[in-house]
């Protein structure tokens, strides 16, 4: 018996974590003869959470590992991409569209969302601190207030969203670097120390980890951040305050403290780094303040989910639609220059750019073939680096 409480790949897989309704459909489809009829269906953003204008498209690569194998033709936006709810016009746009048999991945529809939704989430709100922290480190924290086995999508999803690196070493695996972090407060404690714990971590453990001090365990931020500087000397690469906002004080004005006695005694190179709730809009005063670099832990696993619905749009050769949504096929034309996005019939011309004029492209890439990749996946760090260059844009 399983003692962790989740699905096998294989179950995922074959539909089994779907819902009851689609089991159903599929049922009544293949007992009226109608499980091959071919449709068209589009994935659109029912709108995106807390008022946010833009998202971070992600969970592309679950999503066609999930629909591999099936006679499925599908057209995505590049993982990675920046996408807005609707375009320009108002007309909601697809981020992913499957041709095929609707017999052959209805039962896929519920894991599929699910896939895109919450990775999305993540990436989104990653890429949004990173917006803000153009030039901090920035370290994904929050493998601890989730499950487990959901960990290496987290921190992909947050580095894919801009992130510089993560803490869990299943999720660095994935992404292909090294974890990162020094040492937890339990480690100060069992030593009763602070300075026995940092003097003892910096001759046990390799060299290449840098000499960060947890500076908030007993004593005042700003004594305990004198105390490190003293015990560890040149070799102290940074401190950090894991203090939450909650417990006491003004938190970039104890920064402010830190920074200035450090720097007074000679330490101006010592770097300062905060963790403990922190979220957007603790970013700018701190950042001000002197902070360097920042670990964020639930804000990031706790990312609101982006909202996407699946719907057919297209009936063996026919357009269609439920009410609320626009039939037939179509294409999602973006500008390079400026990303603004025009969506078109597909047998439509390409567009000039509405806001500038430029020269669009089409966004949905065939990705899937009759169940095949139509070309290798990129690796994370390809996605984070495409990411980066749509920020740069925005902030133009």
């Amino acid at each position: 018996m399983k003692w962790l409480h989740i699905a096998s790949e294989e179950e995922v897989k074959k539909g089994e974590t779907t819902d009851i309704y689609f089991v159903h459909t599929k049922k009544v489809l293949e007992a009226k003869g109608l499980n091959k009829v071919k449709v068209v269906a589009e994935i659109t953003p029912t709108g995106l959470p807390q008022g946010w204008p833009w998202a971070v498209y992600c969970g592309l690569e679950e999503a066609l590992r999930l629909l591999e194998g099936y006679p499925v033709d599908v057209y995505s936006l590049p993982e990675g991409s920046i996408f807005h709810p609707t375009d320009s016009f108002g007309v909601r746009a697809p981020v992913m569209v499957v041709e095929g048999p609707y017999g052959a991945f209805g039962l896929l529809e519920t894991p599929l969302l699910g896939l895109l939704c919450q990775a999305t989430g993540i990436a989104t709100k990653a890429a949004r601190m990173r917006k803000l922290a153009p030039k901090s480190l920035l370290i994904s924290f929050g493998i601890r207030r989730i499950h487990p086995v959901i960990s290496p999508m987290v921190d992909r999803a947050a580095y894919i969203g801009g992130f510089d690196s993560v803490s869990s070493l299943s999720g660095a695996k994935l992404i292909g670097r090294k974890p990162t972090g020094t040492m937890p407060h339990a480690l100060i404690i069992l030593f009763g120390d602070q300075a026995k714990a940092w003097k003892a971590f910096d001759e046990v453990v390799e060299a290449g980890v840098p000499r960060i001090a947890l500076v908030d365990t007993y004593s005042d931020e700003k004594t305990e951040a004198i105390k490190a500087a003293e015990a560890l000397g040149e070799k102290l690469y940074g401190v950090r305050l894991d203090t939450p906002k909650s417990r006491r004080g003004n938190l970039p004005q104890i920064v402010r403290e830190v920074r200035w006695e450090l720097s007074l005694r000679g330490f101006s190179h010592v770097k300062i780094l905060v963790s403990g709730g922190i979220d957007e809009k603790d970013l700018p005063p701190l950042i001000d303040a002197g902070v360097e670099g920042f670990g964020i832990g639930s804000s990031i696993s706790a990312a609101p989910i982006v909202d996407f619905a699946l719907d057919i749009v297209e009936k063996e050769g026919k357009p269609v639609a439920k009410k609320g949504k626009l039939g037939g096929s179509k294409k999602l034309w973006r500008c390079p220059r400026c990303l603004t996005d025009t969506v078109l019939p597909a047998q439509a011309s390409q567009p000039p750019c509405p806001a500038c004029g430029g020269k669009t492209e089409s966004m949905l890439k065939p990705v899937l073939k009759n169940g095949k990749l139509t070309q290798p996946l990129p690796a994370s760090e390809e996605i984070r680096k495409y990411l980066l260059q749509q920020l740069e844009k925005l902030r133009e």
